[in-house]
């Protein structure tokens, strides 16, 4: 039987970063409020002509580098993005392939926001354990500040622009395979984070309405209540149904949305602040980007070795949520 193990990670960031003081003169906000409420000091921010596929394909070199893999074997591409390159078509995983030399290989982009990783991690997962696929680059890449209102201070605090990427590759060995992989929706709660035009399902507005409903628009408090009480509980499931306890858990990756939601689900967990990984002061909120991109900090910090277990927890717009069990199994 195959399996399907995580052989490497990359991530990129653009040169351009935010600070929050900046922040504090385009919008009425302060370093200290942001701070404060998210922990998040600074963001990158893409170029005018940078895509979101620019920076997925810097990303993806980077893993596909480390992974000892070659990129002719490379036979699926998925990316997960809420800020494509272009709108309903072409993916921006095709465009991805395109650039990084990939021809012929299965491509395609998934819409499940801050759990795209995740997701794409199970859709990986899927095919080479069913025998259809052998060589995955997955790829979560974000240019957010392309629909960020940067006069809604209650969400252009929060996001930023960058990518991450993972190779999954076919093994008999299953002590390097991914161990398990939760994932969940619940279109119920879609209001609460979500871009409400664009779509067929736009109410189409007169135009500065509808062009301004492009942005991302959130409910703050609500969203935080169900994230904490979502992400805690998913994660004590992945736990409990293959009998990992939470201090065997060397690396508790969760989605960097904000800080104050990390601490609380850390706390719920009995998780020791050694284990969990907060990159969300320098990077912000990166949607599908932010789990690879903090795995990508700990790979290129030395922190993260051979057979270390790591626990990725996401939730996103949709609303949608995930985790996983997946051990870091690069090729000797």
């Amino acid at each position: 039987m195959a399996y399907a193990a995580l052989r490497s990670i990359g991530a990129y960031v653009p040169e351009k970063i935010l600070t929050n003081e900046e922040l504090s003169k385009m919008v009425d906000t302060s370093d200290e409020w942001i701070t404060k409420r998210t922990g998040i000091k600074e963001r990158h921010i893409a170029a005018e002509t940078e895509f979101t596929s620019d920076l997925g394909v810097k990303a993806a070199l980077k893993a596909l580098e480390r992974s000892g893999i070659d990129k002719e074997a490379i036979d699926m591409v998925v990316c997960a993005t809420i800020s494509p390159d272009y709108f309903c078509m072409p993916s921006t995983a095709t465009i991805i392939s395109t650039k990084l030399g990939i021809t012929g290989a299965t491509a395609f982009d998934i819409s499940a926001a801050c759990t795209g990783f995740v997701y794409s991690l199970s859709i990986a997962k899927a095919f080479i354990e069913s025998g259809m696929k052998k060589n995955v680059l997955i790829v979560g890449a974000e240019k957010l500040s392309a629909i960020t209102d940067y006069t809604d201070r209650g969400t252009c605090i929060l996001f930023g622009d960058g990518a991450g990427a993972a190779v999954i590759s076919a093994t008999e060995n299953k002590d390097e395979a991914i161990i398990d992989v939760h994932t969940g929706a619940d279109g119920e709660y879609a209001d609460l984070l979500m871009t409400p035009n664009g779509g067929s399902g736009s109410t189409h507005d007169a135009l500065d309405d509808e062009a301004k409903g492009t942005f991302m628009q959130m409910k703050g408090n609500e969203t935080f209540k169900v994230a904490v009480r979502t992400l805690t509980n998913d994660v004590k499931e992945i736990l409990a149904e293959n009998n990992i306890k939470s201090e065997d858990i060397k690396h508790f990756i969760p989605h960097q949305a904000n800080y104050r939601i990390i601490k609380a689900v850390g706390d719920a967990l009995k998780m020791t602040s050694e284990q969990v990984i907060v990159t969300v002061a320098k990077y912000g909120n990166t949607s599908g980007a932010s789990i690879p991109m903090a795995i990508n900090d700990i790979y290129e910090e030395g922190r993260l070795k051979a057979g270390d277990v790591m626990l990725l927890d996401a939730f996103g717009g949709g609303l949608t949520w995930g985790s996983a069990l997946v051990p870091f199994s690069p090729l000797k």
